[in-house]
């Protein structure tokens, strides 16, 4: 199984014009099952390379054989047009479960720039069975907001860890209530805006003993004592300054027996982050 996740910066490269099939060529090359994006744009003229077309639609038509999932967390409309801008997942695998989840945006007088942000979850039928997949592209510019997203995860997880453990299926209710067995075992991906040394990553990894499954770095734990790979500041982009690691996969513990490897397609300059690769037998 091969989930890759990449900020595709509306599929504009470090020559400021957008090439979505270059984004559709490297995700090709790349064959996963899972594909999760964030920074994916509709009817954003004013964005750089002018992202006027609708690439939620191109990309989900360009992977037929998905299955798609949207979440534009950010909707602003303009002469009666809807300006979406956020996240999208397409999954090979049988989607059984979607959640869209409004991450916390607290007012930040230090950082009043920003947007409303948000996580897509999907329950997929994996080939080593049910497996929740989460996707999520947190604040950069307010490390408040940033920080109550991350513990809003931690809460969701804790959620999801003990109705897993309380909740069995019943059809004997009717339709809406019978969602099926949601696990706790999942796979969180996308651009956390948080670097190694930042807090909001110790916070993501912290334990107290109420959560069941444990999060773990899926990178730190394939390379122990290596140096980490850049996720973005390559290729010459404007942003950031130095190369530096801004996305990542935290798999829960009971996934690590099957975590093979997590990988940073470096080659491409088709986005200012490269996409990063699990791979899980």
């Amino acid at each position: 199984m091969r989930v890759v996740s990449w900020n595709i910066h509306w599929g504009c490269g470090k020559d400021s014009r957008i090439r979505i099939h270059a984004i559709i060529d490297v995700l090709r090359k790349l064959n996963p099952d899972i594909i999760c994006l964030q920074e994916v744009a509709a009817n954003h003229p004013e964005l750089e390379g002018n992202a006027n077309a609708n690439q939620f639609r191109q990309l989900a038509g360009a992977f037929g054989g998905y299955r798609s999932v949207l979440e534009p967390t950010s909707e602003i409309y303009q002469n009666n047009m809807p300006r979406q801008f956020g996240n999208l997942l397409l999954s090979k695998y049988r989607i059984t479960q979607v959640h869209r989840h409004s991450l916390p945006w607290p007012p930040d007088e230090t950082s009043p720039a920003g947007m409303p942000r948000g996580m897509i979850e999907v329950v997929v039928e994996a080939p080593g069975g049910k497996l929740r997949v989460l996707t999520t592209h947190l604040e950069y510019y307010s490390a408040v907001q940033r920080m109550a997203q991350v513990k809003q995860i931690k809460y969701l997880h804790w959620e999801a860890c003990e109705r897993a453990r309380l909740y069995q299926p019943d059809l004997s209710l009717d339709a809406p209530f019978q969602l099926g067995f949601r696990p706790g075992s999942a796979i969180y991906c996308g651009d956390f805006n948080f670097t190694p040394d930042m807090p909001e990553r110790a916070e993501m990894l912290a334990t107290d003993g109420s959560i069941a499954l444990q999060l773990v770095d899926a990178w730190s734990h394939t390379h122990p004592g290596s140096a980490r790979a850049p996720t973005a500041g390559l290729h010459g982009f404007k942003w950031p300054e130095r190369p530096d690691c801004y996305d990542y996969f935290f798999v829960t513990e009971d996934l690590l027996p099957r975590v093979i490897d997590v990988t940073v397609q470096s080659e491409t300059a088709a986005s200012d982050h490269q996409p990063i690769v699990l791979d899980i037998a």
